[in-house]
């Protein structure tokens, strides 16, 4: 093969890895639902994915962000107004728009949000689920409030985030599998998606990836080990009576930010509750 010939075939090569790093995912545009159901469906799935707990900031009555972040690498993210605000929310979104954004962290005009926002774990939600909190959100009354962008490094680039998920897809790993009886699979919808514990209580790597085969084992900084070896004897009333109380098995109660899941796990349906129990004291 002469030089012209290798050099072209080199040029295709990157030009491919190129548009696999950085193409938008073809999600459709589906309508997002406005009927009465579909809107207490998004309902309980916002509260299910907790996310009021970093858009909507203690004191207020709707998701107006402004809840900071610290980056582990540096800096602060300051959440979104995902009120229906036309100029400082998200008004005007369409269906596509919400399943970029939700499971595959992109931007309305194909840039890349960081992954602050859980879209690492959100990616396994069903569509539907997604529609459903789009019309939940879409619902709620636009409220104005402009909320300052990140402060981060000079060098975190959002451009920087599509090697970066194209990384993950390769380095997170799989977690592990579990059985397919219908609570379990259930509670571990709730737990890996929905709930997105991994974010806190799952190992990362040095690039901040999620490490699936080590799902839930925590960390001695961070967070504590939830995966059903670390919780050894809780029972499913234990594990039930946590997410209604923020009290573990030993009679202690949660703070921090746990407290703030809780304030979500407690309006769960009792058969959510028990799903989230099934998963995390199931036999491995």
């Amino acid at each position: 093969m002469n030089k012209k010939k290798l050099l072209l075939a080199a040029v295709v090569v990157v030009l491919g890895l190129l548009y696999w790093v950085f193409h938008t995912p073809w999600v459709g545009n589906p309508d997002i639902p406005t009927g009465p159901e579909a809107i207490a469906r998004g309902a309980y799935i916002f509260n299910a994915g907790g996310c009021g707990a970093c858009h909507q900031p203690e004191g207020t009555d709707a998701p107006i962000g402004g809840y900071d972040i610290e980056s582990p690498f540096g800096g602060t993210f300051h959440t979104t107004n995902i009120t229906p605000d036309p100029e400082t929310g998200i008004g005007g979104w369409t269906g596509r728009d919400f399943l970029l954004a939700v499971k595959y962290g992109r931007a309305r005009d194909g840039g890349f949000f960081y992954p602050a926002m859980p879209y690492r774990t959100y990616k396994d939600m069903r569509d539907e689920d997604v529609l459903d909190l789009a019309a939940y959100v879409m619902s709620l009354p636009p409220v104005r409030n402009e909320v300052p962008d990140h402060d981060l490094p000079f060098w975190q680039f959002r451009w920087t985030m599509g090697g970066w998920n194209f990384l993950a897809n390769i380095l997170e790993g799989t977690p592990p599998a579990v059985s397919d009886d219908p609570e379990v699979q259930r509670g571990a919808y709730l737990a890996r998606a929905l709930g997105h514990c991994s974010e806190c209580h799952t190992p990362r790597n040095a690039l901040g990836m999620l490490q699936m085969g080590n799902e839930f084992k925590g960390s001695d900084i961070v967070s504590a080990d939830i995966s059903p070896e670390g919780l050894g004897g809780w029972t499913t009333e234990d594990f039930v009576g946590f997410l209604q109380l923020g009290m573990t098995a030993n009679f202690d109660f949660v703070g921090g930010e746990m407290e703030d899941v809780i304030d979500h796990t407690k309006l769960l349906s009792e058969e959510d509750q028990a799903a989230y129990a099934a998963f995390f004291t199931r036999d491995e």
